[in-house]
């Protein structure tokens, strides 16, 4: 038997099929470590798995609080994505439980892949490529002929962490303008990118393209409304590789069909995969793709492994590289759990 019970639900979340525990035990293996697969898809069917667990490998169900009040040893809860919204972290930090993510392994694919809807945006490409194809040549130089020269152009950030700072870095070089809104973030953090600090509405009424970036925290759902969209420019871009419930899709869907913006890049939607009759579906003006801008070869072994690492760390009684519990060093729960001589990773 094992020294350590790491219980996760049947089946992998961005996982290619079959592809095993393999990363992940590459750490775990290491302390004698076990990652045990419950059975069934209910809540109650994962407890009775996971009660005794000393850790969670959180994926594909809600690990809700009813959950986390049944576990009786849970040492971490660890997932495998940068998003947390799927656990309920109030509920493990009343626990004293950290819960860890992946919030730095696939930031380059993001803003890669955020720079590419901003321009595929802009230039039209894809209805550029349908009227290739439908034997429309003549008319696709006419369509760009209205509109501006990307270089001047200002690029508005709502939330400036680790994607938008790395979009930052792909911007600068097309010469756009570039701002941000982050009240979490200082201005001597935005600076060093060439980016301006500002408020929303400034960033929202200036900016020729808005790429969102906000995370999906309880304060960030539905944080853009309708009153928003009606601020921004009717030649303003809406971009979104962030999280999809950050944003009012009903009044994103209204901005675009009444002419309030232009056009939108979103890798993320209110629901996904979306309804056959979502309106964004039928849009020439809208560029999707199926939230997969962390997608590369090197997406699910580099995040597989920090997972295995990370449950090794709290495991072994070291602190985790990216814990996102709030005001966590001041829970006194967690403060009785802390070994004394825990080490802190560079992210808590």
């Amino acid at each position: 038997m094992a020294r350590f019970k790491v219980v996760t639900p049947v089946g992998a979340s961005f996982t290619v099929a079959g592809g095993g525990y393999g990363y992940e035990m590459e750490a775990l293996s290491r302390i004698d470590a076990e990652i045990v697969e419950a059975p069934g898809t209910t809540a109650q069917e994962f407890i009775a798995a996971a009660r005794d667990a000393d850790a969670l490998y959180a994926k594909g169900i809600p690990i809700t609080k009813t959950i986390i009040d049944r576990l009786e040893r849970c040492k971490v809860i660890t997932l495998g994505s940068v998003g947390v919204d799927s656990v309920d972290v109030a509920a493990a930090t009343a626990r004293g439980i950290p819960v860890t993510n992946v919030p730095d392994t696939f930031i380059e694919e993001v803003a890669d892949h955020a720079m590419t809807l901003l321009l595929a945006t802009f230039r039209d490409i894809v209805v550029q490529d349908r009227m290739v194809r439908s034997g429309r040549w003549k008319e696709g130089r006419p369509a760009l002929l209205k509109i501006p020269r990307l270089i001047g152009q200002t690029l508005g950030f709502v939330a400036f962490g680790h994607v938008a700072r790395a979009v930052a870095l792909r911007a600068r070089p097309f010469g756009l303008r570039m701002l941000a809104y982050d009240p979490f973030v200082e201005e001597l953090a935005m600076t060093p990118y060439g980016v301006e600090p500002a408020s929303l509405n400034e960033v929202l009424e200036h900016s020729d393209f808005v790429s969102m970036h906000a995370p999906a925290t309880p304060d960030a759902q539905r944080m853009l409304t309708e009153e928003h969209f009606r601020r921004m420019k009717k030649t303003a871009l809406f971009i979104n590789t962030g999280r999809g419930p950050t944003v009012d899709e009903a009044a994103l869907i209204k901005a675009l069909q009444q002419g309030w913006i232009a056009g939108a890049g979103l890798d993320v939607l209110e629901t996904e995969p979306p309804e056959a009759e979502n309106p964004l579906l039928k849009m020439d003006n809208v560029i999707l793709t199926a939230h997969v801008a962390s997608a590369s070869a090197r997406f699910d072994p580099a995040r597989r492994r920090r997972v295995g690492q990370e449950l090794a760390l709290v495991l072994t009684g070291r602190w985790p590289m990216s814990c996102v519990n709030p005001s966590v060093l001041a829970s006194s729960s967690l403060r009785r759990w802390q070994p004394q001589s825990m080490e802190r990773g560079p992210n808590s």
